[in-house]
């Protein structure tokens, strides 16, 4: 399968340069009717004034709920929990052996090492080094990040390995040598940026990226994409395609399956629309197909997912479907469409991936996962169950070879039963994978169990949440709480098994409750439509009515309900903080947007109008302002205890959301908490002792907040 590049990273399914200097200069844009934000100095990412701000409000963090004999006990239990060598090494095949990236105690930035599968069938496999990040880091003083490698596939020999500093989504890209496990000397390098690279071919590559004033989007990714040869200076490289400054990004990349080999310039229009187009003889040849379809070319096929209805002939597909064609004939004109998935009112298409010679679907039935392999036999599909799958929880596949063999890598788990690694065949779905690891049960799961509820939205709309929690669980609402939710992107939030939550909260006989609201993908595009601009109220109607639902149950109380979300999700908490603060008696706001007043002015938000509208459009402010937490708290309302957290190195949503926030919750009196990781970028944590303490810093504040 050939995906289409990623654009931008959210938690579960994942999407997303800007020089963090570049946007400060920005005029302040007032309210109508509103003085000029008085905190726009903090936007200054690396300012002098602002940095000390933020090492005042850590001391201060960390002097309340950071310190301390529990706090330390938590801290150390999360951190060995991150750094265990029991921990299921994930591996992807490259040539013939299987590459891992493995952090522990001993290496914080990683290893890049590889196996062989018969060796990783052992329960303590042999390892061989390929990079040792640590190793590198310490040799160019360079706080490296890993940020993956891009193989020239089928051969798998040279690669080009991507490094962030601290952790932003800017990297550094070189060339590796897999043979002799060492970057290559005068190989292909770029400099620090959001790149999109891609193979063409052994001598060139696709490079989307900084080549200064003009090549950029307003949303901070490449606008024009060159192909590249070995040898020659990229500022001479022709240019394939050039978008337009408002795009969102444009990339290209080559299908270097044998016997298949096409290029392909995707123009991401905004995070829902874009044109595809393939390369042939030197022109480009758009693929027709809907603006919000997303297509993507597995061997003789091409796959287009439906974001909307389309009419083609005298049929109709529903949005959320995947449809079929052959390629070549779709090109020459035959509109011949098979059907892979249609969905219905509580089942959704998730993921799909190819094999030798299957599709792999992974959807959800009312948000449990199931798995479908998919053949073309006799003018016709044919699908069939593949085996191993929860009846609840998460399960996803990969192919571990799509050039050769249809197998495929099967994981599983649920909430409080530990994450399995299988090996399948889609040539044999029915047939009961091979278990090749387990994960350790790294908390204690017993007298817990998993349910699943439904909550009624204001509009009436049933709403499904998965409870987590003790088995023998008191109906009297003194139970402390931690609802979690996202709500945008199409994301679906399904259960997993989650070590660090389990250690810090399940184990002490809490209730963990994932909601899945509208604006995430649980059941396909429609849901998330429905919470799009004007109608992003839905999302934040079904979390109150999750809350709602659980006081009703006396599973817990306003005071013992926490919230916690981040990005997107940090938007949601940050609004029913405002909206609806008699429901929460902690809330924990991680890396947020929550000025959406400058939402688009700041790094990479432009990309997300599409989501949220244009606050720069009137007739869109008035309904953007209706959620934009920084405008809609008041001077003199009671509101519950809040952590906000966040990271300097963030360059996707900028830190100002959450230090802004923060300062104006200051100046009102509120009760607010803040810590900002230096490193981190949009994850917040750079490696695993950053992560084990911004973890046990949210769930001491809870502790504190819901539990005394």
């Amino acid at each position: 399968m050939k995906p289409l590049p990623a654009v931008c990273s959210i938690p579960l399914r994942s999407v997303f340069t800007c020089c963090l200097g570049l946007l400060m200069t920005s005029a302040a844009t007032a309210e109508p009717g509103h003085d000029a934000d008085p905190y726009l100095w903090l936007e200054d990412v690396g300012g002098e004034k602002p940095l000390a701000w933020v090492r005042e409000r850590n001391a201060e963090s960390v002097a309340a709920v950071g310190h301390g004999e529990a706090f330390g006990e938590r801290e150390r239990r999360l951190l060995a929990i991150l750094d265990s060598k029991a921990k299921i090494p994930y591996v992807s095949k490259i040539g013939g052996q299987f590459y891992n990236f493995w952090r522990d105690a001993s290496h914080p930035k990683g290893l890049w090492r590889r196996t062989t599968l018969a060796e990783y069938r052992k329960q303590e496999p042999v390892w061989e080094t390929v990079l040792d990040l640590d190793a590198l880091a310490a040799a160019e003083q360079e706080n490296w990040v890993w940020h993956g490698a891009t193989v020239l596939e089928p051969e798998g020999r040279l690669c080009l390995v991507s490094l962030s500093r601290g952790g932003a989504d800017a990297d550094v890209v070189r060339e590796f040598d897999l043979s002799t496990s060492a970057f290559v000397s005068g190989g292909f390098t770029l400099p620090e940026a959001k790149s999109r690279v891609a193979w063409r071919g052994r001598e060139s590559l696709f490079v989307a990226t900084d080549v200064g004033p003009g090549s950029l989007t307003t949303s901070g990714y490449p606008r024009t994409v060159r192909e590249w040869t070995r040898g020659t200076p990229l500022a001479e490289a022709p240019v394939v395609y050039e978008g337009r400054p408002d795009d969102m990004v444009v990339s290209a990349w080559r299908d270097l399956t044998p016997g298949f080999e096409r290029d392909f310039v995707i123009r991401q229009k905004t995070f829902y629309t874009n044109e595809l187009f393939v390369r042939r003889d030197g022109q480009l040849v758009k693929l027709d197909k809907p603006d919000d379809a997303n297509a993507s070319a597995h061997r003789e096929w091409l796959l287009i997912e439906l974001r909307s209805d389309w009419t083609v002939g005298e049929r109709v597909f529903a949005a959320g479907s995947l449809l079929a064609a052959d390629f070549d004939r779709f090109l020459a004109g035959d509109r011949t469409l098979h059907v892979l998935f249609a969905p219905t009112l509580r089942t959704s298409l998730i993921a799909f991936s190819g094999t030798r010679n299957r599709i792999l679907l992974t959807t959800l039935d009312s948000v449990r996962s199931r798995v479908t392999a998919a053949s073309f036999r006799d003018g016709a599909w044919h699908f069939e169950p593949v085996a191993g799958v929860p009846e609840i929880g998460t399960a996803s596949v990969a192919p571990v070879d799509e050039y050769e063999s249809d197998e495929f890598f099967l994981i599983t788990a649920d909430p409080v039963e530990p994450t399995t690694l299988a090996l399948g065949t889609a040539a044999e779905p029915a047939g009961e994978p091979e278990r090749l690891k387990r994960s350790p049960a790294f908390f204690k799961a017993e007298g817990m169990k998993v349910s699943q509820h439904e909550a009624v939205s204001a509009d009436g709309t049933r709403v499904p949440y998965f409870q987590i929690g003790p088995t023998d669980l008191p109906l009297d609402g003194s139970t402390p709480t931690l609802l979690y939710g996202y709500g945008g992107f199409e994301i679906p939030l399904v259960p997993a098994y989650d070590p660090l939550t389990g250690a810090a909260w399940l184990e002490r006989g809490r209730v963990y409750v994932v909601a899945n609201i509208r604006g995430g993908g649980e059941f396909g595009p429609t849901w998330h439509q429905a919470a799009l601009k004007a109608h992003r109220p839905r999302a934040y109607e079904d979390f109150a009515a999750v809350a709602e639902d659980l006081i009703r149950r006396k599973i817990t109380s306003p005071r013992r309900l926490g919230i916690k979300g981040g990005s997107n999700g940090g938007l949601l908490v940050g609004h029913m903080y405002v909206r609806r603060p008699e429901l929460f008696g902690a809330v924990v706001c991680q890396v947020p947007l929550l000025d959406m007043r400058r939402f688009n002015a700041l790094l990479a938000g432009a990309s997300w109008m599409g989501e949220y509208g244009d606050p720069d459009v009137p007739e869109e402010w008035a309904f953007i302002r209706g959620f934009s937490p920084y405008h809609l708290v008041e001077r003199g309302r009671t509101y519950p205890p809040i952590l906000i957290t966040t990271s300097t190195r963030d360059d996707r949503v900028h830190p100002a959301h959450a230090r802004k926030m923060t300062a104006r919750l200051r100046e009102f009196g509120l009760p607010v908490l803040y810590y900002e990781n230096i490193d981190g970028g949009h994850g917040g944590a750079a490696d695993n002792r950053q992560k084990a303490f911004m973890d046990a810093l949210a769930y001491a504040f809870l502790e504190r907040e819901l539990a005394r």
